[in-house]
């Protein structure tokens, strides 16, 4: 981990204190500033949506653009009664184009002022997607026991993303597991609970905008990436428990509850 986030730095480089990545001025700085809510006196919108970008990028998230909320249908792309409005990558090819190079990402936000961004899953990282209730309640426990707990985002659509170890790269692929939690942009709907995204699926990484509101709808970090991704085994009982009572509390019938989309505790 770089000394940005809280790993080793060289001391004669110089910059531990004041405009370096881990002074008031450096990358560590602004985007703690941003995560209290901001400067007033600070860098530009755009200047914010840059260095989380890169945040994100020096965590080890790998990015790749997405479309982004516009008149009309709410998205940017040209299909014609878009599923996912400003919510998928602007390739095809997300997969293989999606990358942790500055230079990159920086030529990308430079280029594509009001592109969202996505991050693959299933190749540094995974992400567990639950109800925003649910994932409020199990956060607040997590934090309380104190669990090893990484970044955490919040969706004004509803949803909370826990950013995890991946599961998706083992040494040996004889090892490989799949899960029925396993959650793919085209399964979506199918698990209005816990969203495991792992290989071949992506989420969207703050700052996003997302479609529908006044404009103020977005996806925004509740903890930063400059904390370590956990196992993700080590949250998971906690939130399918949370995902459990929150499928109880909205009424969803028993089956449903302790199906795939609702998992329980056996």
């Amino acid at each position: 981990m770089s000394a940005e986030f809280g790993g080793p730095k060289d001391p004669s480089d110089g910059t531990g204190s004041h405009g370096g990545p881990t002074g008031p001025g450096g990358l560590r700085g602004r985007l703690t500033r941003w995560l209290r809510g901001g400067d007033p006196a600070g860098p530009t919108a755009e200047d914010d949506r840059v260095t989380l970008l890169l945040a994100a990028a020096e965590a080890g998230l790998p990015l790749a653009p997405a479309a982004h909320p516009a008149a009309g249908y709410g998205c940017s792309c040209d299909r014609v009664g878009c599923p996912t409005p400003a919510r998928h990558p602007v390739s095809f090819a997300w997969q293989t184009q999606s990358t942790t190079d500055r230079a990159q990402i920086e030529r990308w936000a430079r280029h594509q002022p009001g592109a969202n961004f996505i991050t693959a899953t299933g190749m540094t990282h995974d992400v567990l997607d639950v109800p925003l209730e649910a994932g409020r309640e199990a956060l607040e426990r997590l934090l309380a026991a104190g669990a090893e707990v990484g970044p955490v985002a919040e969706s004004d659509d509803g949803r909370m993303l826990f950013f995890t170890l991946t599961r998706g790269t083992p040494e040996d692929e004889d090892e490989w597991w799949p899960c029925e939690l396993d959650c793919h942009p085209e399964t979506m709907d199918e698990h209005p609970g816990l969203r495991w995204h792992c290989r071949g699926s992506y989420v969207l990484v703050p700052p996003a905008r997302l479609p529908g509101g006044d404009g103020d709808r977005q996806v925004r970090w509740v903890r930063g990436p400059e904390h370590p991704f956990p196992e993700p085994l080590t949250l998971l009982e906690s939130l399918t428990d949370a995902c459990a009572r929150h499928a109880a509390e909205q009424g969803h019938d028993q089956d449903h509850a302790t199906g795939p989309s609702w998992p329980s505790r056996r």
